[in-house]
């Protein structure tokens, strides 16, 4: 089914994404590249990636706790840069912030957040922001802080809605990988 495979079982975001555009570069354009994946948030990531990118997502199939993505290389006429969105806030700048109880959307997978995130934090998975944007817009004309693991999910997060219609949409950088601040946990 796919011309080349590459394993990322084990692996969090922003991983999977640098093996699939690592490997995706050693195919040819029509082929298609199997990404094999543990990581819950590697199903939107790769499929946005793709999409973002001009690659076709094919699809991904989920067997026993893996996630097997595919994606068809496209030529390179049809490619889109990769861009990055311009807007950032370190964690140091957020943890400033805190006291004025700024808003913050955490778009990790569910469980992540269970395990520690920003007091205050909203929870919206990656996978469900474009089907809860609604709930957002009562934030629009305020500053909204993205945040993930790594600033790498959230930064397509950012994308998303600035494309949606918030103006004032800030990607946390790094990310929880290296937040030093207080840490709420669900219980």
């Amino acid at each position: 089914m796919a011309d080349k495979s590459v394993d990322c079982k084990g692996l969090s975001c922003p991983m999977p994404i640098v093996r699939t555009k690592k490997a995706i570069e050693e195919i040819e354009p029509g082929q298609v590249l199997e990404v094999v994946a543990t990581d819950p948030g590697s199903v939107s990531d790769i499929k946005s990636w793709a999409e973002r990118t001009g690659h076709q997502f094919v699809g991904t199939i989920k067997e026993e706790g893996v996630f097997k993505h595919y994606i068809r290389k496209s030529d390179p006429s049809e490619l889109k840069p990769e861009k990055r969105y311009p807007h950032v806030v370190s964690n140091e700048e957020l943890l400033q912030r805190l006291t004025d109880n700024p808003v913050i959307v955490d778009v990790r997978e569910p469980a992540e957040y269970a395990f520690g995130h920003i007091p205050g934090a909203i929870s919206v998975p990656f996978g469900k922001l474009e089907e809860t944007i609604g709930e957002l817009k009562k934030f629009a004309d305020q500053e909204i802080h993205v945040v993930c693991r790594t600033g790498t999910r959230s930064d397509i997060a950012c994308q998303i809605l600035s494309e949606k219609g918030f103006p004032n949409v800030k990607n946390v950088v790094p990310g929880m990988s290296e937040w030093t601040g207080p840490v709420e946990k669900r219980s």
